[in-house]
């Protein structure tokens, strides 16, 4: 018995389409691929259920006779390249011909198409890899192909895919990629029958960025084109010091391809190293051109990766034509600033949008009003601080770590759902903190570790963890017990957001206004933002909004998850609520330290880091070799 044997053409195209086709996102991917290639003017795109039940592409290119869509469904066949050469001349996007017929494979295909010179157009059905029919239909010049029930053939692979939302995110986010590559071609995005973005052609870059990003993004850019030694750089990158937390705004294109490529990506992140606040992104949409003999694109399956002959010249190309464009933006600056215009002399504090009167956090009640005032947490006053006589090192030194359990106020118990930060600040520095004593506040270093003698050694508390853990629980209490106080705005705060992130905003909009904000939707893609929490000052109302739509596009704040959905929330809110001011002094350091201790995990930030360091005295001497 033949132990080798050949497997079917079916079978092959459903191994292909392991390789080829991951998820929905991939289909509609190769076919607006193809529809490019044919010369579409207008493609428009559908589907429902995230991809798994329909997914639609349609195009008004040049169409396909009859017997070029029969052979288009069989492996290897393609128009774009004959020989292994024309690899580093590719001038298309699709060259493998394994697409159609691996898609034909997992789903019920149905492909219709016509030519310019044909009166009729031709309809092809295949189910699951086999030919259904073939016969004539009426249908305008270009193609239309239907995948319905995806991976339909190989029920196991449904089993792998993501929820609906998920998948629709990957499709939404791929469409949107294409546009943006080809300004001058109408897309049209349709997902359940809801529009999520109709473009029509676009005469440039920034044009098509402002349909589909919003045009309060595209203000904030600027236009980029460098050439150099057969490179060149152009698009739109953002002013110094505009960013945002995610990398989503930061695209790129190789040869008109998009693509996530390393080399780009960190150039770009170096760029802005010296313009932008650590743990930002720049915003870019950028095109990078280069002879296709110096790239390789057929280095991973869906064609999503690329790779250099010569990284570095890359590299160093784009690092240096971004930065030349940075410092000509601020040369620029520089000298509009220097002949003022009487509006500049407008105080910035004017133009932020002012809170009602009668619901700032003055206005509120004594219970609530400290539960949102930032800054010193609670006074208490300095308390004769116990002095160190001689070295204590060696293993019976005391512990530095203050006794967490002394913290706790004893006279008034800890509810059960009560902040204890709240329980803690109720029940006043009358009754003096034990823990305190003994640690000597010395200063701050670099205006964020504040350095406290004990008698055991040194303490070093990192004052943002700190704040952070208080506000953390502070604000979990707040959330879990529906008590938020919040703010009316006299001026609301615009928002223009991109279709997918007003979406995404449009369906968690009850979520967020139950959490202290105020949104409401004002027209297609726009909002408003009317009423904050009264811990946020107004100014970072729209960022803050930005990086929450960012946390859900990366599927870190679920709100399927209510708990983890609000402590996500907080964690995020902690994060923009803390204002480190730079006079301190003893009274407020030893009230943080307290108020710090008096939460249920005080050691470690929200984010995992520490809240501070301890150093004994058998430490120090070990350092300086004693």
């Amino acid at each position: 018995m033949a132990k080798v044997r050949i497997l079917s053409d079916r079978v092959a195209n459903q191994i292909a389409a392991g390789e080829v086709i991951e998820r929905p996102a991939a289909v509609v991917k190769e076919l607006v691929e193809n529809a490019i290639d044919a010369g579409a003017t207008r493609i428009e795109v559908e589907f429902r259920h995230g991809g798994r039940s329909l997914m639609r592409i349609e195009d008004n290119g040049h169409g396909m006779s009859r017997d070029d869509a029969l052979l288009a469904l069989e492996r290897h066949a393609t128009s774009k390249i004959n020989e292994a050469d024309d690899l580093n001349r590719l001038a298309s996007f699709g060259f493998r011909g394994e697409a159609l017929p691996s898609i034909a494979s997992v789903s019920r295909f149905t492909l219709q198409t016509r030519e310019a010179n044909a009166d009729v157009g031709s309809e092809i059905l295949v189910n699951g890899g086999k030919f259904v029919h073939v016969h004539d239909c009426g249908r305008p010049v270009g193609t239309r192909i239907e995948v319905a029930q995806l991976f339909n053939s190989v029920p196991a692979r449904r089993k792998f895919l993501k929820t609906d939302a998920t998948e629709a995110a990957h499709i939404i986010t791929g469409v949107r990629l294409y546009a943006l590559a080809f300004p001058k071609v109408a897309f049209t995005l349709i997902e359940d029958g809801r529009v999520i973005f109709r473009s029509p052609e676009c005469a440039d870059l920034l044009g098509r960025v402002a349909e589909i990003f919003g045009r309060q993004l595209a203000g904030e850019l600027m236009p980029i084109d460098v050439a150099e030694n057969g490179m060149r750089l152009s698009g739109l990158i953002g002013r110094p010091g505009t960013g945002r937390s995610t990398r989503h705004e930061m695209i790129t294109f190789i040869n008109q391809r998009p693509v996530d490529t390393k080399a780009v990506n960190y150039a770009l992140i170096e760029s802005y190293h010296e313009s932008m606040p650590k743990g930002r992104y720049p915003l870019a949409f950028v095109f990078f051109e280069i002879d296709p003999a110096a790239v390789d694109v057929n280095v991973h399956p869906s064609k999503r990766e690329v790779r250099f002959r010569s990284e570095t010249a890359v590299r160093g190309f784009i690092i240096r034509a971004v930065l030349a464009q940075l410092r000509d933006w601020a040369d620029s600056s520089v000298q509009v600033t220097a002949s003022p215009t009487p509006s500049a002399t407008i105080p910035v504090a004017a133009t932020r949008p002012p809170i009602a009167p009668q619901t700032t956090p003055a206005a509120l009640p004594a219970s609530l009003r400290a539960l949102t005032t930032p800054g010193p947490l609670l006074h208490i006053p300095p308390h004769p601080v116990g002095t160190t006589s001689g070295p204590q090192a060696g293993v019976n030194a005391p512990s530095l770590r203050p006794n967490i359990d002394a913290m706790r106020p004893s006279a008034a118990p800890v509810a059960s759902g009560a902040s204890p930060v709240a329980n803690f600040g109720s029940a006043g520095a009358a009754a003096e903190p034990t823990v305190v004593r003994g640690w000597r506040y010395l200063g701050v270093a670099h205006g964020t570790y504040a350095l406290f003698e004990t008698r055991a050694g040194l303490v070093l508390l990192d004052r943002r963890a700190a704040h952070e853990r208080i506000w953390f629980e502070r604000l979990q209490g707040q959330f879990r017990d529906g008590a938020v106080p919040s703010q009316r705005l006299l001026l609301p705060v615009p928002l223009e957001l991109d279709p997918i992130a007003s979406a995404l905003l449009l369906d968690r909009l009850e979520f967020l206004n139950g959490h202290g904000f105020a949104v409401a939707e004002f027209g297609r893609n726009f909002f408003r933002i009317e009423g904050l929490p009264a811990w946020m000052e107004p100014g970072d109302a729209e960022a803050f909004v930005r990086e929450l739509l960012g946390a859900l596009r990366d599927g870190r704040l679920q709100e399927s998850q209510i708990d983890v959905a609000r402590d996500q929330l907080a964690r995020l809110a902690a994060a923009r609520a803390v204002r480190l001011g730079e006079a301190v002094g003893e009274a407020a350091m030893l009230a943080l330290v307290s108020q710090l201790f008096a939460c249920r995990a005080p050691l470690t930030s929200p984010g995992g880091t520490p809240t501070h360091i301890e150093l004994s005295q058998g430490d120090l001497a070990r350092r300086f070799q004693r």
